[in-house]
């Protein structure tokens, strides 16, 4: 099984497992919230109903980036990821805006009914499944270098940390201080909208052709710096592609090379950093003489 082949049916079955665990969540949270009084669970629930969303657009995206280049894509189409995940931060951001206000109108109205017993259950069990998926989730990313799946598992992360305000705040509120269970569901729409603005912001630097780590531009200069003939490196350009990298740079050379000569240098160069760097889809070698330096 190819790369890309065994890339995909890793983070879809992660996604199928997030998927599955997600539905039973969100119905479990939304329906005892509902019957149990809890703004809070129910602000939970529908966190979890956001994570349905990302799931399926993680494994839309993961599946479309791995589509091969074509005369209109010749990179290929690994950005698919990236767009999915601005997708999914999109929707955290919204969803955190409708819970935040919802919560907020309950805390004003004063009309705060005690949450019943079953509420405190259902949050507890929300903890632990959501922290049991962030630890897989987060594992399966890394080994695969998926930006998308990363984002899903701190997701994860995030409605265990909301289901943790939810457990404050039910018990709070069955303890005789109501208002903690609505202001329990503003703090999980504000983690909400905490999480989506880090991962808006992350994606959209790479959406942007940010700059990746320094370390990995000094990396990329020692090893073009290795090969002989190569006089000097300078601008050095890398950006990232999905999982991988592509490099652009100049090198210098002698004057009195011929273009074969200067030509194979740069071969030199191109095979010692995809050889030697790992995550290095293309690289792109321009050759100057040293004599306009």
């Amino acid at each position: 099984m190819s790369e890309e082949k065994t890339r995909y049916e890793s983070g879809r079955r992660i996604s199928i497992i997030s998927l599955i665990s997600n539905s039973l969540l969100a119905l479990l949270k939304i329906l005892i919230g509902f019957f149990a009084s809890s703004t809070a669970l129910i602000a939970d629930g529908f966190h979890s109903v956001s994570d349905m969303a990302s799931t399926i657009i993680v494994m839309i995206s993961i599946k479309f980036s791995e589509t091969p280049a074509d005369k209109n894509h010749p990179y290929g189409h690994e950005k698919a990821e990236a767009l999915g995940t601005n997708i999914l931060a999109v929707i955290l951001i919204l969803t955190a805006v409708f819970l935040g206000r919802d919560a907020f109108l309950t805390i004003l109205s004063g009309n705060i009914a005690e949450p019943g017993s079953w509420a405190l259950v259902a949050a507890f069990i929300s903890i632990v499944v959501k922290e049991i998926l962030y630890r897989y989730t987060i594992k399966i990313g890394r080994e695969i270098k998926s930006k998308g799946l990363i984002a899903d598992a701190h997701h994860h992360r995030s409605d265990a940390f909301s289901s943790i305000a939810a457990l404050i705040g039910i018990g709070g509120a069955k303890l005789g201080f109501r208002f903690l269970d609505p202001l329990a569901g503003l703090v999980v729409a504000f983690l909400i909208l905490k999480v989506g603005y880090e991962i808006m912001r992350d994606t959209s630097y790479e959406l942007m052709d940010g700059r990746p780590a320094r370390e990995k531009i000094e990396e990329i200069r020692e090893l073009a710096d290795s090969i002989e003939g190569v006089m000097g490196i300078y601008d050095i350009k890398l950006r990232s592609y999905g999982p991988s990298y592509i490099v652009d740079l100049k090198i210098v050379v002698k004057d009195q090379l011929s273009v074969v000569e200067g030509h194979n240098i740069a071969c030199q160069v191109e095979n010692e950093i995809i050889d030697n760097s790992d995550n290095i889809k293309d690289v792109m070698v321009h050759v100057d003489p040293a004599s306009i330096h």
